[in-house]
């Protein structure tokens, strides 16, 4: 997946625009979000399966071999000499929550396209996958200093709402400069969204996952237990690894960064830097059952989400 392939030849690599993100809108039919296989595309990641629709409470029977251990009903256990295990009732709609990170870590590439706008893609992508399965669509966007939230609806309009939303969200304006901590920022969004995410839904969020603090774990952990999330871990080339040894700049508006790359040691410690939050983010996955996908900003959206998700038969 190193080919915008879905992507027309004008689309910005900086920014996005409303009839770009509508234009994704045909694409996103051949995305599967029924109950379907999810593989991480991660090294050492698990296999395993979305539930589908949401679930509401139905009743508690006796824990049987094979069921779920995060549905057993602590409750009725704690007052009985056997584990008892929760039955749900499939809804007719589920909600799908699609969150996405405009922070500052975001507006960064040095290959295809800005972090934020691959991950704008994606999100509209699963946006238009669940109008399409009539699913009811809810979002949470955040910068730096703004988060919006958008209630779960149904329908064309559900989604085009959340295209103008991340279209309009100021973290888009250069001039808007971080007023607070980013670290923060992704932790009271992950509060945010722990409030709002009712169980049985589908939780996808878009994000470089830098910074995520213990508070947010918790709160992500705290979502897992009643809702099926997919992190979509979103990086660039140059943070996995440094070019070959010389002298770069960086440039961010009128601001320019010279790197230094040549030093051995200082190669090793970025790399090993890296990995290690990596691997911090995929057994906090595996631990808590969050499916886990990269997205590198040179990836086609569509191919990743189609890989991961599977494609619709129908």
């Amino acid at each position: 997946m190193t080919r915008l392939d879905h992507m027309p030849e004008d689309a910005s690599p900086v920014s996005i625009s409303q009839s770009g993100l509508i234009r994704l809108n045909g694409p996103a039919r051949a995305i599967a979000l029924d109950v379907l296989r999810v593989s991480s595309l991660q090294t050492g990641a698990y296999v395993s399966h979305f539930r589908g629709r949401g679930m509401e409470f139905d009743e508690s029977r006796p824990y049987q071999p094979g069921d779920d251990p995060r549905s057993i009903d602590w409750r009725v256990t704690a007052r009985s000499t056997e584990a008892y295990t929760k039955l749900f009732r499939e809804e007719r709609e589920r909600p799908v929550f699609v969150v996405v990170d405009l922070r500052s870590s975001m507006h960064f590439a040095t290959r295809g396209c800005f972090k934020s706008v691959n991950a704008c893609r994606g999100a509209s992508l699963i946006a238009w996958a669940a109008h399409h399965r009539g699913d009811r669509l809810g979002g949470l966007i955040f910068g730096d200093n703004v988060h919006r939230e958008l209630k779960p609806r149904l329908g064309r309009q559900a989604a085009l709402h959340f295209l103008h939303e991340l279209v309009e969200h100021p973290a888009w304006k250069t001039s808007e400069e971080p007023s607070g901590d980013p670290q923060q920022a992704l932790s009271s969004a992950m509060a945010a969204l722990r409030r709002v995410v009712r169980p049985g839904s589908l939780v996808v969020i878009f994000s470089d996952f830098i910074g995520l603090s213990r508070q947010g774990q918790s709160c992500i952990s705290g979502i897992a237990r009643h809702n099926e999330v997919l992190a979509v871990n979103v990086s660039d080339p140059l943070e996995r690894e440094l070019p070959p040894p010389g002298r770069y700049r960086l440039l961010e508006g009128d601001d320019e960064l010279a790197i230094d790359t040549v030093a051995p040691a200082a190669r090793r410690d970025y790399e090993q830097a890296y990995e290690a939050r990596t691997k911090e983010l995929d057994a906090f996955c595996q631990r808590y059952g969050v499916h886990l996908l990269p997205l590198s900003t040179q990836d086609d959206p569509v191919t990743a989400l189609q890989t991961a998700l599977g494609r619709r038969t129908h």
